[in-house]
C-alpha cells in the first residue's frame, strides 16, 4: 500500500495561505449511523481519530513569568499569527510538537495499545510515541534540577496512568522541556506543569478527551481546563497515513522563502 508523506512545506504552505482555516477546529469524522455499539471495560486500544486542530478552552491570564514566554512565542495560528520565515514556532523546523500540544494540535490519528505494564501512545504525526506507566510507579519528585536524584526535562514528559472506573483511563504528566509550547497559540508550560488527560470510552467507537493544565509558575488560576470533553471516532481501517516533517525539506523552504535583506541607505 502507498502512503502518504507530508512535507513541512505543505504544512506550511497552509499556515501563510488560510490562516483564518488553520485557527478553525477541524471536527473529526461523524460517528457512524445506526445503533452505539458498548462500550468494552477497561479497553482502549486501537487507532482513534480526532482533528487538526482540537477545540481548546480560553487559558487564563499569566504570570509575570508566563506573559514574557508567551510574548517571546511567535505562532504560525491565532490572533498572533506571523510569516512562516518569522515564527519560533517548533514546527518550521520539524522539532518535536511535546506535550500537550501533540493532543491539541494534528491530532489527526493516534493509537492506545496496552502492555502488561505501560500503555503505549502511538501519533501519526511525526511518528512519535509515549510510554504511559501503570506498573505504580510514582511520577519523578525532581526534574531539571541540580542534585543527583533528579531526571531530565522531556519534550514528552514522564507519565503514569491508572483506570479511574471501567471506562475511564486517566494519565498523569510532568517533567517537560520547556522548549516546548501548550499550544499552536504560544501559552507556555513549565518544566514543573501537572497535566492530566481523561480518556473516556463512551461508546466502541467514541473515545472523550479531557485535558487539565496545573501550572501556577505560568497562569494565575491553576489548575484549568484546556480542553473538555473533545471526542476522538474509532478509526475503521486501523491504519496511519505516513505524516512526518521531513528537516531537509523545511530547511529548503525555509531558505526559499527567507526575508528579502532591505538595502542600507
Amino acid at each position: 500500500m502507498k502512503t502518504r508523506a507530508i512535507a513541512p512545506h505543505c504544512l506550511l504552505m497552509l499556515c501563510v495561505c488560510a490562516p483564518a482555516y488553520a485557527q478553525r477546529p477541524i471536527e473529526p469524522p461523524a460517528a457512524p449511523a445506526g445503533p452505539k455499539a458498548p462500550a468494552p471495560r477497561r479497553d482502549i486500544n486501537g487507532v482513534w481519530s480526532g482533528a487538526a486542530a482540537m477545540r481548546l478552552e480560553a487559558f487564563p491570564p499569566m504570570t509575570p513569568e508566563g506573559q514574557k514566554l508567551f510574548d517571546e512565542a511567535k505562532p504560525l495560528f491565532g490572533p498572533r499569527a506571523v510569516p512562516v520565515a518569522q515564527s519560533n514556532h517548533g514546527l518550521v523546523t520539524c522539532d518535536p510538537l511535546g506535550f500537550p500540544q501533540n493532543i491539541m494540535y494534528e491530532l489527526r490519528q493516534m493509537e492506545f495499545q496496552a502492555t502488561p505494564n505501560k500503555m503505549l501512545q502511538l501519533m501519526q504525526y511525526q511518528r512519535v510515541f509515549r510510554e504511559i506507566w501503570t506498573d505504580g510507579r510514582k511520577l519523578p519528585a525532581s526534574v531539571g534540577k541540580d542534585t543527583p536524584d533528579s531526571v531530565d526535562p522531556r519534550w514528552y514528559g514522564y507519565s503514569i496512568g491508572s483506570w479511574a472506573d471501567d471506562y475511564t483511563f486517566v494519565i498523569q504528566s510532568t517533567g517537560f522541556n520547556e522548549k516546548a509550547w501548550a499550544n499552536a497559540a504560544g501559552n507556555p508550560r513549565s518544566v514543573d506543569a501537572k497535566i492530566e488527560e481523561r480518556y473516556r470510552r463512551l461508546d466502541r467507537d467514541t473515545l472523550e478527551l479531557t485535558v487539565t493544565i496545573d501550572d501556577p509558575k505560568m497562569y494565575t488560576k491553576s489548575p484549568f481546563v484546556a480542553m473538555r470533553q473533545q471526542q476522538l471516532r474509532r478509526s475503521p481501517r486501523q491504519e496511519y497515513d505516513e505524516q512526518l516533517c521531513v528537516p531537509s525539506e523545511a530547511l529548503e523552504y525555509l531558505d526559499t522563502f527567507k526575508p528579502v535583506a532591505t538595502p542600507a541607505r
